[in-house]
């Protein structure tokens, strides 16, 4: 198959699809490595296309408007925190699309989450441990910044209810 159709049918598979699409599995689809998908992926993107790396693969932009998205300021450490703040936002309706933390040297660093599942946690988390992999939030001594979208403004005032509650908010954005 050609480079410029698999592209168009790469794109097709993410528009379509509610759930992210790990590159193996488009490696596998299309019979190619995991490398050509990465590169495939950048030279959408350099195209304009909005596709999103995320823990769980590969995901097409969401809809902007349909949306209400927010800035919560956080802070806490350890594992547990974590996952408990994590299924806090999801268990009561929220999405977390990104962590960012504010580095003295480097800025703003945000990472890509786009997490709305117990599921999808459960994995994030399994992967953290399983690599031994420190949080971004290891750097700014627990604090960290999420968006989070929700579909109206009630959905986020019980989530900065719950998180006040549990003492992991910091601020809201």
């Amino acid at each position: 198959m050609e480079s410029k159709q698999r592209r168009i049918q790469i794109l097709e598979q993410l528009k379509s699809s509610k759930n992210p699409i790990k590159g193996i599995k488009l490696a596998n689809k299309f019979n190619v490595s995991r490398q050509v998908i990465v590169q495939d992926i950048a030279i959408l993107r350099a195209k304009g296309e909005n596709i999103l790396a995320t823990p769980q693969g590969y995901i097409n932009g969401i809809e902007e408007n349909k949306y209400i998205k927010k800035r919560i300021v956080s802070k806490h450490s350890g594992y547990e925190a974590i996952e408990d703040e994590l299924n806090t936002i999801v268990d009561n309706g929220g999405r977390v699309l990104n962590v960012i933390v504010e580095h003295p040297v480097y800025g703003e660093i945000e990472s890509p989450l786009m997490i709305s599942s117990r599921l999808e946690i459960k994995n994030f988390m399994k992967n953290l441990k399983e690599f031994n992999a420190e949080p971004l939030s290891t750097l700014t001594d627990g604090i960290h910044i999420h968006t989070i979208e929700v579909l109206d403004e009630s959905i986020y005032c019980e989530i900065e209810k719950e998180l006040k509650r549990k003492k992991y908010l910091i601020n809201s954005i």
